[in-house]
């Protein structure tokens, strides 16, 4: 199939459905559609059964592939904490793994941990601590996640955490399972690094790609923009995934605007066609 565009939930306004989302994603012409594993809801902690199956069958029908199961629960309850909240964050991990099998999908959104003072809040987690944590934690994980056949997808976010793509290289590979891999987001890397570089370095250890742009000018949240209007070398970091074989979803994780939300739904979709032709 190669390459393709997908987007993710957060994308759309907070009042609608995933099937609401699913069927908007279709009617604006993508391939693929990522739904969001959240604490509370239709897809949740609190239960996930009858969601998947209608997300499921919504997709089938319309000929739209799920990529994957998204979750920002890790910020809440990192695998980076030690003790009680570390086995809780665990037992999150292992839901969020049984909802993504209930949906039908192989890969995962995971943030790995948090250190010091994240960027959701402060913390007292020191940087080794939270390397040797949330690997402990994942090994933990990863006989269940080979059970269920869902591969874990380590997240580069802002988080104070495997800042350079050598060391998330280096974070996988020591985990030494093919059900765990990297979730590349190409626009969270631009304030520290370069898209290109990240995917040549992690190269086949990719599982995922989230999409998005950041003016370094700006250096802030305030600095994610629309695509093609930031500092993402897309010519560069399309070339580099061409390179190393990835074949899966591009999927788009942007915001709304405040007087179209779904204006940035339609105008991510022609962005998106711009970048595959790259």
């Amino acid at each position: 199939m190669g390459m393709y565009a997908s987007i993710n939930q957060w994308s759309f306004p907070g009042d609608l459905s995933a099937a609401q989302c699913l069927r908007l994603a279709k009617e604006y012409g993508y391939q693929g559609f990522e739904p969001a594993f959240f604490e509370k809801g239709e897809l949740s902690l609190e239960g996930f059964a009858p969601c998947c199956r209608e997300l499921k069958r919504i997709a089938d029908g319309e000929g739209v592939s799920l990529t994957s199961l998204a979750s920002g629960l890790y910020w809440n309850y990192p695998l980076s904490e030690a003790g009680q909240k570390g086995e809780q964050a665990l037992s999150v991990l292992k839901t969020h793994i049984d909802a993504a099998a209930e949906l039908g999908v192989r890969h995962i959104l995971v943030v790995p941990g948090t250190v010091g003072s994240g960027f959701w809040g402060e913390g007292q987690t020191g940087y080794d601590e939270a390397y040797a944590r949330s690997q402990e934690l994942l090994l933990k994980a990863e006989p269940y996640a080979r059970e269920r056949n869902v591969v874990i997808c380590v997240e580069n976010v802002w988080n104070n955490f495997l800042l350079s793509p050598l060391e998330a290289a280096r974070y996988i590979d020591e985990l030494a399972s093919p059900y765990i891999q990297a979730y590349l987001d190409i626009g969270n890397v631009i304030l520290f690094g370069f898209a290109e570089q990240w995917v040549r370095i992690l190269g086949k250890r990719i599982g995922r790609v989230h999409v998005k742009d950041f003016k370094r000018s700006v250096g802030t949240l305030d600095g994610f923009c629309d695509l093609l209007a930031g500092d993402v070398n897309f010519p560069a970091a399309m070339k580099e995934l061409r390179a190393i074989g990835y074949d899966g979803p591009l999927t788009a994780e942007m915001g709304s605007y405040k007087h179209a939300p779904l204006g940035l739904v339609r105008q991510t979709r022609a962005a998106l066609e711009m970048i595959l032709n790259m």
